[in-house]
């Protein structure tokens, strides 16, 4: 069996991708050494000495598997024992070091680089933000749990359970254990029944089809459970610039506008339906609705969830203006 790598740098803020990253150098090194004993200590709770007693060999060659954590808070006389232990690691001894990326003090802030360049093997945990790196991860989920899934169904998937990765990877992992590997949005309607109705996509993609009732059930029942507002006003806006964008290419061929405007083909084929009753004047008028609401669910409103009601109703009122 090869010897596990003996330094680990997992630096980033996502705290599943931390979590995965820390275990499987755990499993690396116990399979190199299935007795090699796990040690998880704070950074701001160690001293030099503690240190050096933490990376010591074992008098009986037991493995070690040592994980430094909060490494951002690091002070300097402990990161210079670090920095003193990286140039010869011990034997049998794998440190791993859990670093946010930032840090206060110049110690801290140098300490991922001084790890890097010492070859420890770096895993990169950043916060996902982009929509793009969300979708790709749960594709991603759903591919290693055996499974397979389409732009659509992920879209949908996000939509229902939201922007966690902890509870997307579960929901992605159930899904697929749950059917026959292949997750569509059928499937994940039925078993997200109830949240995928409440989210601020379903406020929008009422509004945009002029059901002012069911826009306005669907709103009420997401300020009830606590969706943000400013989900809302995005989601609004999406779903306008989407259709004012289908509506001005015509009704061709999904497939064939996909490449020209950067979107999915079932999403172009969605808007297309949702662009019926629309004319030029009414999407101005919506687009400008959307734009102003931005500003006001981040503070300009007084009462943002008034400024939303207010934005739904007059999106509705200009679908139905002709």
């Amino acid at each position: 069996m090869s010897a596990a790598d003996p330094l680990h740098l997992v630096v980033g803020e996502e705290e599943l991708l931390v979590e995965r990253a820390v275990r499987g150098a755990l499993e690396e090194a116990r399979a190199a050494d299935p007795q090699a004993d796990l040690t998880r200590v704070q950074v701001s709770d160690l001293t030099p000495p503690e240190l050096a007693e933490l990376v010591s060999p074992s008098l009986f060659a037991e493995g070690r598997v040592i994980v430094l954590e909060g490494a951002q808070d690091i002070g300097k006389e402990v990161a210079d024992a670090v920095l003193s232990y990286i140039k010869a690691p011990a034997d049998g001894v794998t440190l791993i070091v859990v670093h946010s990326g930032g840090g206060r003090s110049k110690a801290a802030k140098d300490l991922p680089g001084a790890l890097k360049k010492a070859k420890a093997r770096v895993t990169e945990c950043s916060k996902i933000t982009k929509p793009a790196d969300r979708e790709a991860f749960v594709r991603n989920e759903v591919r290693q749990a055996g499974g397979k899934i389409d732009a659509e169904a992920v879209a949908t998937l996000i939509d229902a359970v939201g922007s966690n990765l902890r509870e997307l990877a579960a929901a992605a992992s159930q899904l697929v254990a749950d059917t026959d590997g292949k997750v569509t949005v059928e499937e994940i309607r039925r078993y997200h029944q109830g949240k995928a109705e409440v989210t601020g996509f379903a406020v929008a993609e009422k509004a945009v089809v002029g059901d002012r009732a069911g826009a306005m059930e669907a709103l009420r029942w997401a300020m009830q459970l606590g969706v943000a507002h400013v989900l809302v006003a995005d989601a609004l806006a999406d779903a306008v610039r989407t259709v004012a964008r289908v509506s001005a290419v015509g009704r061709a061929d999904p497939f064939s506008l996909a490449g020209q405007l950067g979107m999915p083909p079932w999403k172009i084929k969605k808007a297309q339906q949702q662009s019926r009753g629309w004319d030029q004047a009414g999407l101005a008028d919506a687009m400008q609705v959307v734009a102003g609401l931005n500003a006001d669910v981040k503070g300009v409103a007084a009462d943002a969830e008034y400024a939303l009601e207010r934005a739904v109703l007059r999106i509705v009122a200009a679908h139905g203006r002709r």
